[in-house]
């Protein structure tokens, strides 16, 4: 029956998301007021964007605030990987062009020259936003339901793994406004779906994409009834990669990256520098150890890294 059910729903929100975690935005002593930070689960930190009221659109104190974060959970010894969602309705309607209007629209400078090296440097900033994410060495995985919008498509991009709920849909809606993408978009959207064809039409239409394309062209992974399965889905998935070697997991995620930008010759030789230390690791015994006994690897107490 239906109690049973709501009753059901809420018991697996809090086998996997318990309360007392989720309580650290805009509370005493928080550093964010865009973002809440909670621990889940062992070694898994959980960013949610935090802005409902406003659909979660991205403000000025976001830009800096994402920055500050994921540096944190950089270098975060007990945090091993990170799962990313949007409270409230929907995952972000994208930048909040009321709040940014001053910094996008009246940059400062005496001429020409002066106001375009300000613009340059604003752009730069807002940039570092999201390869902040993709430059720290914990898996990222980003859980959308609900709209994602501009500068959403832009986040999500930077992330390792991506999921999303039945009801989601993408738009690169920064034509509809007068402008090519800027921070990472167009960069990173071509090297995520397997079709040229595909990321042009979405960058020079702004037409949204929904859950089903999103999944046969390779933009999310797997795709959910709802944001509760979603996210029950991605502390799963993130539950599996906290419970294997630091060393392998984040020298792992290094190297993908390095070498989707790079040759095969010289990811291969970046690989061979970055194991000829790591491999000299207790991780790798213990793992075999491990494996031969036919133990999970979760079964393993690593050293934090």
């Amino acid at each position: 029956n239906l109690s049973l059910l709501r009753e059901t729903k809420f018991s697996l929100k809090n086998k996997f998301f318990p309360q007392k975690a989720m309580s650290s935005s805009g509370g005493p002593g928080s550093p964010y007021t865009s973002l809440a930070i909670s621990q889940p689960a062992e070694f898994i930190t959980h960013v949610e964007l935090n802005r409902p009221e406003k659909r979660n659109a991205m403000n000025k104190a976001f830009w800096s605030e994402m920055v500050d974060c994921f540096n944190a959970i950089a270098g975060d010894p007990d945090c091993r990987v990170v799962v990313v969602s949007g409270a409230g309705k929907l995952f972000t309607a994208g930048i909040d062009l009321m709040d940014m209007a001053s910094d996008v629209l009246q940059p400062e400078g005496d001429d020409m020259a002066r106001t375009s090296w300000n613009m340059r440097r604003i752009i730069a900033k807002y940039q570092d936003t999201f390869s902040v994410i993709e430059k720290c060495p914990k898996p990222v995985v980003v859980a959308v339901h609900g709209a994602c919008v501009g500068g959403g498509v832009d986040l999500i991009t930077a992330c390792d793994i991506r999921l999303c709920t039945q009801d989601a849909w993408f738009q690169v809606k920064e034509v509809d406004i007068g402008l090519a993408a800027d921070v990472g978009t167009l960069q990173r959207l071509p090297k995520v779906i397997g079709s040229r064809s595909l990321v042009n039409e979405l960058a020079l239409t702004a037409r949204k994409m929904y859950a089903d394309e999103a999944k046969s062209s390779g933009l999310v992974s797997r795709v959910f009834a709802d944001k509760e399965a979603m996210l029950a889905g991605a502390l799963e998935i993130a539950g599996e990669i906290a419970g294997r070697s630091p060393v392998a997991v984040q020298g792992t995620k290094v190297n993908l990256i390095y070498s989707r930008d790079h040759s095969v010759a010289e990811g291969l030789d970046y690989m061979a520098t970055w194991n000829m230390s790591m491999l000299q690791t207790a991780d790798v015994m213990k793992s075999a150890q491990a494996s031969m006994e036919k133990k999970s690897p979760k079964s393993i107490v690593f050293s934090k890294l």
